[in-house]
């Protein structure tokens, strides 16, 4: 009767998170379709053009200990209201930078979007929350389902949004504002509990290293961080790829709204993929299919080649991303959880800083053209799914008793 009281809770807080996810959501692929382009018009070097995409997330990777610790103290909802402030913040400061043609102040606001992207970051351990462990993984895939309606709502009003103005792309960031403001309501309807507040004889719990030297938790955090930072290293890289064989900007984003649909699609059914074959096998499988996207990307650059590689990109980050955050989710307790959650956070997104600052300096600086730039994007994967899929071997090698 308990786990029935509890999923009815939980499912109420899934479809809350669900629609901030769609609907809140929508500025992320909008941001890195424009963050790119706006970079190359405004910066000096073209080196420096995804700078601003790598500013999103360093920021997005220091804010992630203090927002898990805001939340562990104030409940979820404290949090992601930081979130949107931080979104909101962000749009009018790109906005004014784009008005100023002033390439400092761009990163500045690019900074502060992070603020919202760690905050979403975390609606998925969220929504496993006050879920029993047998919907856990269903109410995270779920979740990450709601990023399908982002896709198409980001894409298509940046589209609409990018040109309102005589200043490039200075609509979208507006309209990046008025989403952070309205959505914010959603989280007035969120029912998850604050952590009680610790008392001398509460259980205290592991510390961070005995936490991230757990084999099972280290294993989680390495294919999470491979996932999210290879998805953003191609991903980063591929409006200005596409652009710079020849297509057109709208190229550009469909080609990202592909690849974002492709990243949530799957999320209706990967929770139940992983309750039928176990969540080692689906990061795995996630692994392969990151692979056979970079196998695509070097047959060639044709339009078609861009769709095929980036919608196989979005699939494996899926099936790794989501695999590994339900692996972390059910391998610490909930007095660990502010500690956790927010240094798994901390070491995926500073793994994506370093993808995103390095996508430039391979797509723009590493060879004479687009084309091979494009292809040193690509071959920049394979030792780091080397790395990822030795560990998720080495753990399913060892005897049980050690990875319960």
């Amino acid at each position: 009767m308990t786990a029935i009281i509890d999923d009815t809770r939980a499912k109420r807080n899934v479809a809350v998170l669900v629609l901030a996810q769609a609907f809140l959501g929508a500025q992320m692929p909008l941001v890195f379709t424009f963050g790119g382009l706006a970079g190359l018009s405004l910066a000096s070097n073209a080196c420096l053009a995804t700078l601003p995409i790598s500013l999103i997330v360093l920021g997005s990777m220091i804010s992630a200990t203090p927002i898990s610790s805001i939340m562990q103290r104030f409940g979820r909802r404290a949090g992601f209201l930081v979130g949107t402030a931080g979104g909101a913040v962000a749009g009018l400061i790109c906005a004014y930078g784009l008005y100023l043609g002033s390439f400092p102040v761009f990163l500045i606001g690019s900074f502060f979007t992070g603020i919202y992207m760690s905050a979403q970051g975390f609606y998925r351990f969220a929504a496993a929350d006050t879920a029993s462990d047998e919907f856990r993984p269903k109410a995270i895939s779920y979740v990450m389902a709601g990023g399908l309606l982002s896709a198409i709502v980001g894409t298509q009003m940046g589209t609409i949004t990018s040109n309102a103005f005589v200043v490039p792309f200075m609509g979208a960031y507006l309209f990046v504002v008025a989403l952070n403001v309205v959505g914010s309501a959603l989280f007035f309807f969120i029912d998850i509990p604050a952590p009680p507040k610790p008392t001398a004889d509460s259980p205290k719990g592991r510390t961070r290293w005995e936490l991230i030297t757990t084999p099972r938790i280290a294993v989680s955090v390495i294919c999470a961080m491979v996932s999210y930072a290879l998805m953003n290293l191609v991903m980063t890289s591929t409006p200005l790829a596409v652009v710079g064989c020849g297509f057109a900007q709208s190229d550009a984003s469909n080609v990202v709204m592909s690849h974002v649909l492709a990243m949530f699609a799957p999320s209706f059914f990967t929770g139940h993929l992983i309750a039928r074959f176990g969540v080692e096998k689906i990061v795995g499988t996630g692994l392969v299919i990151l692979a056979l996207a970079g196998v695509v990307a070097l047959t060639g650059v044709e339009l078609l080649n861009f769709y095929g590689a980036l919608i196989l990109l979005g699939l494996g980050w899926n099936f790794g991303f989501i695999g590994a955050t339900a692996m972390l989710a059910a391998s610490h307790a909930p007095e660990e959880r502010g500690r956790m959650q927010g240094l798994n956070d901390l070491l995926v997104f500073g793994g994506v800083t370093f993808a995103s600052l390095a996508s430039g300096g391979l797509m723009n600086c590493s060879g004479g053209n687009p084309v091979e730039g494009w292809a040193a994007v690509n071959f920049a994967m394979a030792p780091f799914l080397v790395l990822a899929g030795g560990a998720l071997i080495w753990l399913a090698m060892r005897p049980a008793e050690h990875t319960a």
